[in-house]
């Protein structure tokens, strides 16, 4: 069976968005044709960035409060299941539209990630069975690579964000291995064996405005805030209990899989393991 899907795990900072380029560079020398999504495209056929979900009352009760930007919100709504999806990221950033802080505070408070743990299950869900509907439907034969859409965001909203119970989030990453089975996916998982240096360094790499949302994101609610994890060490603590479940999460994925250590960061040595994985 031809493979059709690489996905790349792992926790912040352990190298995943250098490593999902990699492979793809690694593809094209290959000759093969390759479709690379990483964290944060608003294009991403698998997964929601910058999209909102407003059952169809409460869109019109938000249309009502902004009667002024009535026009602008329902041109750019999408109808989807007795409700619509308001793609707030791009309407920001590909078409320019200005909204006021009210209203994009309000709009991002039924982002796909800040919704319910249920209704976020129910999107996703059928996102990767839309996603996976039209792949096998076409005779294009490329391989297309997902930086942490798989393992990494369903755990992020249910246990950083929901704190909700492990079978709930394993059910939820085994039901989207589920769904991708046909397109005969690799899963490559990027290990870092020291989570606290890991953590450190990503804060000492990236924006003070990154750590501190970060922080605050896996300690202020969810799991962190019910275990009283504060600041880094916290956040640290957070980070540790998801590698615990991503790796029982990792062991029960019926796929090809490769649990690839990266605690050196040797992008050279990292490139050669690749090279004989993806041969």
């Amino acid at each position: 069976m031809a493979r059709r899907l690489i996905l790349i795990e792992g926790l912040p900072g352990s190298g995943k968005s250098t490593t999902a380029k990699m492979v793809s560079k690694i593809l094209i020398g290959q000759g093969k044709k390759v479709q690379l999504f990483q964290e944060g495209n608003l294009d991403h056929p698998a997964d929601y960035e910058g999209v909102a979900f407003y059952h169809a009352e409460d869109f019109e009760a938000l249309l009502t409060t902004y009667e002024d930007y009535r026009e602008i919100l329902e041109s750019n709504a999408i109808a989807y299941d007795q409700g619509v999806l308001i793609p707030y990221g791009k309407m920001k950033e590909q078409r320019g539209i200005e909204l006021p802080d009210q209203v994009v505070g309000d709009i991002f408070s039924r982002d796909i990630y800040e919704i319910s743990f249920a209704q976020n299950v129910k999107l996703i869900t059928e996102k990767w069975q839309n996603f996976t509907k039209n792949v096998l439907s076409t005779n294009d034969d490329s391989i297309t690579i997902f930086e942490c859409c798989f393992i990494q965001n369903p755990l992020t909203m249910g246990l950083v964000k929901c704190n909700q119970s492990k079978e709930q989030n394993v059910q939820y990453v085994l039901g989207l291995g589920r769904i991708i089975h046909a397109l005969n996916p690799l899963l490559i998982y990027i290990d870092q064996k020291d989570i606290s240096y890991t953590f450190d360094k990503a804060i000492s790499e990236r924006p003070k405005e990154w750590s501190e949302g970060f922080i605050n994101y896996y300690t202020n609610q969810g799991f962190g805030q019910a275990q009283g994890y504060q600041g880094v060490q916290g956040t640290v603590q957070v980070l540790q209990e998801r590698k615990k479940l991503e790796s029982e999460i990792y062991g029960l994925l019926e796929m090809d899989k490769v649990w690839l250590d990266n605690s050196d960061y040797d992008l050279e040595a990292c490139r050669r393991k690749l090279e004989k994985i993806l041969e």
